[in-house]
């Protein structure tokens, strides 16, 4: 019977019986060949999804459905049990397979983290430049649309709390990037202070104050 792994089968030894459960059911039906059909119908579809590598796992699964009678047609229920075993051949192309795949998850992942990465320099403008420069040192000038063309990308950071930690953290990324001027950042920092006091978070209120108070001019230096 067919496993989950195409190609690779199970060798199936099915024991199995019939019972009628009304008295008044018809005589002309063949018993043994409509729960030999069921039973095959039934163990076949739960060994589609197991793979032969998981023998023991596959075998109580299909028993576990087996075993309990099950009603067919005209008051007649079967039911039966499975013994399950694999050729050599099979359990090699299986292992074969498993191993194929692994790879080709782990390939996966390592390209994923290498996206990610790439992301994270691409949407930092200072990181962007330092990499372009490294990889494309005779072409600086194109490094205009090249960020022309990133606009919008969004800036990847490890997993967030929440959405709406990660949402708040991205909007400052892109807020702090658009401070460049002392006026700039003095309207920054009183819409700060306002918006703790009427949060009611006073201690991060006056780390805030504290904060403006070292870039007002003339204050002494930390």
């Amino acid at each position: 019977m067919a496993s989950l792994i195409t190609s690779v089968s199970f060798t199936v030894r099915l024991n199995g019986g019939w019972r009628w459960t009304d008295s008044g059911s018809s005589d002309h039906h063949v018993p043994a060949v409509l729960a030999r059909d069921h039973l095959r119908r039934q163990a076949g579809r739960i060994l589609r999804r197991h793979s032969v590598l998981d023998l023991e796992a596959a075998q109580d699964a299909a028993n576990a459905v087996l075993m309990r009678w099950s009603p067919l047609a005209h008051g007649l229920e079967a039911a039966g049990a499975v013994q399950l075993d694999v050729p050599a051949r099979d359990r090699a192309l299986a292992e074969e397979h498993a191993s194929r795949q692994q790879a080709a998850d782990l390939e996966h992942e390592e390209e994923m983290h290498r996206l990610a990465r790439l992301q994270r320099v691409l949407a930092d403008p200072d990181l962007r430049r330092v990499w372009w420069t490294a990889q494309f040192p005779d072409r600086f000038t194109d490094l205009d649309a090249l960020t022309d063309a990133l606009q919008g990308l969004p800036v990847q950071h490890a997993t967030e709390s929440d959405d709406l930690r990660g949402d708040i953290r991205r909007f400052t990324d892109r807020l702090v990037t658009a401070l460049h001027t002392p006026q700039q950042r003095e309207v920054f920092l009183q819409a700060l202070i306002q918006t703790l006091n009427a949060l009611g978070h006073h201690d991060l209120q006056t780390a805030a104050a504290r904060w403006h108070a070292s870039h007002d001019p003339g204050s002494p230096p930390e």
